[in-house]
C-alpha cells in the first residue's frame, strides 16, 4: 500500500464484510477511488511529490478542537477560521454578488516562484495595462446587483499608480458606501501615494510578505512590512497582511504578528500556501509536498492557486492558536484553499436551485454542494418499504438499482448500509438550465 492508496486516519474505513456482500456500492467507491488515484499519478509523472496520505490530519483535528474550545469563529464548514476583528471584505468573500476584485494589469516588479497569475486567462495579454478597465469598472456600478465591494489588484497594481487612484476615486464618487481595497507588496508605496489613495476613498490595504528564504533574509522582509505597514497607517483606516504560510517560516510568522500588533494594525489573512502548476524544482528544493489528498471532494475548481502544500494549514491554524493565547488584539483570519473554491460552488448551486428537487437533495451549508443519501444492492428494496411507510420521497435509478432520498430521512434508513452523494451544480447546454453531476459518494455516511 503507498500513500496514495493509503486511508485517510481522519474518516473511518468502510468494513469489507460490509462492501462484499454490496457489490454495486463497492463498485461505485472503487470507481471514484481510481479517478483520484489516476489524477494523483498523473501528478506524480511530472514529479510532483506528495505527503503521505492523512498524514496532519490528526493534528490538525486536535488544534482545530482548542480553536473552537477558545472560542475561534468557523465559517464555510471550517474552511475559514477567525479570531477577532475580519474584514468585512472576507465575510462578503462567498456568496455575495455585489463584490468584486479588478485588476489593471498582471505586470509585477517581483517574481515569486508561488505565484499563480501565469494560470490567469490571456496572462501575456494582460501584462499591459488593460484599455478598457473603466468599462469594467462602470459595468460593475451598473450591475443588478448593488455593489458592495471592490477590490484592485494585480500583478503590482501600484506600478500603475494613477489609473490606481482613479480606480478608487471611480468608484468612491459614483457609490460611496462601497468598501475598497488595495492588494500590494508594497514597494512603490511611499506616504504621498498612501494619502492620494486614501483621498480617493480606499479604506483598506492588504500588503503581501515574501517569506521562505532563511532566517536572516526572513528577519529582514518582516522589518520591511513592518516598515511599509506603519506608513500606510498614517493614511489609510485599515491596514492588515494577507500572505500564504510557508511550513518552516512560523518563527518570522510570529515576529510579524507580534510587530503589527504592536503597532495597532487591523489583522491578517494567513492563506494556505499551493503550488500553482509551476516549476516544482522550487518546491522540492526546499522539501515541501502537496497535501493528501488534495481536495475533500476532487473537482476543477475554478481558482489559479493551485495545489496545497502539507503543513501550510497545519501552521496556519497554530498560528491562530498562537495569537489567542498571546492575547494579541490584531484580527486573525485562517483563509484555506478550500475557502477560496467555496464561493464557485456556491454561486452555482443557488444558480441552480430553482431546478433542483429539494425533497431528495440538501444544499450542504459547509461547502455548498449538493448532497443526497443512497442506498444500493439489497439495501435498495428494505429503503423503498421503509420510505414508503413513512411517507418519504424517494426515487429509484434503474441504472444501477440504487434509491436516493433526502439526507434528513437518515434515521429511516438506520441498520443499512448508507452513503452521501456529492454533487456539483452545472450548466446544461445554452438554455440557461441546470443539471447536478455526482462526484464523490461519501461511505459510511
Amino acid at each position: 500500500m503507498n500513500a496514495f492508496d493509503a486511508p485517510s486516519s481522519s474518516s473511518s474505513a468502510p468494513d469489507p464484510a460490509v462492501l462484499a456482500a454490496r457489490p454495486t456500492l463497492a463498485a461505485w467507491l472503487d470507481e471514484y477511488a481510481a479517478i483520484e488515484r489516476e489524477w494523483m499519478e498523473s501528478l506524480r509523472a511530472c514529479g510532483i511529490d506528495f505527503a503521505p496520505r492523512g498524514a496532519d490530519a490528526p493534528a490538525i483535528a486536535a488544534v482545530r478542537e482548542r480553536l473552537r474550545d477558545k472560542g475561534a469563529c468557523f465559517r464555510n464548514g471550517g474552511a475559514s477560521v477567525s479570531t477577532g476583528r475580519i474584514s468585512s471584505a472576507c465575510l462578503a468573500c462567498t456568496g455575495d454578488r455585489g463584490s468584486r476584485t479588478f485588476f489593471l494589469s498582471l505586470q509585477c516588479n517581483r517574481s515569486c516562484y508561488f505565484c499563480f497569475n501565469v494560470n490567469q486567462e490571456d496572462y501575456e495579454q494582460n501584462l499591459r495595462l488593460k484599455p478598457r478597465w473603466r468599462d469594467e469598472v462602470d459595468a460593475f456600478l451598473a450591475a443588478p446587483d448593488a455593489p458592495t465591494h471592490a477590490a484592485l489588484t494585480g500583478g503590482e497594481p501600484l506600478l500603475h499608480k494613477p489609473e490606481a487612484e482613479e480606480f478608487f476615486r471611480r468608484i468612491h464618487d459614483a457609490a460611496p458606501d462601497v468598501h475598497l481595497r488595495l492588494y500590494t507588496a508594497g514597494d512603490f508605496l511611499d506616504g504621498e501615494a498612501a494619502r492620494a489613495l486614501a483621498d480617493a476613498g480606499l479604506q483598506e490595504m492588504r500588503l503581501s510578505v515574501k517569506l521562505g528564504d532563511g532566517p536572516e533574509a526572513d528577519r529582514a522582509a518582516v522589518d520591511a512590512a513592518l516598515a511599509t505597514l506603519a506608513l500606510a497607517h498614517e493614511a489609510i483606516p485599515d491596514v492588515m497582511v494577507e500572505m500564504p504560510v510557508i511550513p518552516g517560516t512560523e518563527d518570522a510568522m510570529r515576529a510579524l504578528l507580534r510587530g503589527m500588533d504592536d503597532r495597532g494594525l487591523f489583522g491578517i489573512n494567513l492563506l494556505e500556501f499551493c503550488y500553482p502548476y509551476g516549476d516544482w524544482g522550487e518546491y522540492r528544493r526546499r522539501g515541501l509536498k502537496v497535501r493528501n489528498p488534495a481536495f475533500e471532494v476532487l473537482y476543477d475548481y475554478g481558482y489559479a492557486g493551485g495545489l496545497p502544500i502539507a503543513g501550510s494549514e497545519r501552521a496556519c491554524l497554530e498560528l491562530l492558536e498562537w495569537a489567542l493565547d498571546e492575547g494579541l488584539s490584531l484580527g486573525v483570519h485562517y483563509c484555506s484553499l478550500d475557502n477560496k473554491n467555496r464561493d464557485q460552488i456556491l454561486q452555482a448551486s443557488l444558480a441552480a436551485a430553482p431546478s433542483v428537487d429539494e425533497g431528495l437533495y440538501q444544499l450542504d451549508e459547509g461547502d455548498f454542494f449538493y448532497r443526497t443519501l443512497k442506498v444500493f444492492d439489497d439495501d435498495a428494496p428494505r429503503a423503498r418499504e421503509r420510505l414508503r411507510a413513512a411517507g418519504v420521497p424517494f426515487v429509484e435509478h434503474v441504472e444501477d438499482g440504487s434509491l436516493a432520498t433526502h439526507p434528513s430521512h437518515r434515521v429511516v434508513l438506520d441498520g443499512l448500509a448508507v452513503a452521501r452523494s456529492v454533487n456539483v451544480a452545472q450548466p446544461d447546454g445554452p438554455g440557461g438550465t441546470w443539471r447536478l453531476r455526482e462526484l464523490k459518494l461519501e461511505y459510511p455516511a
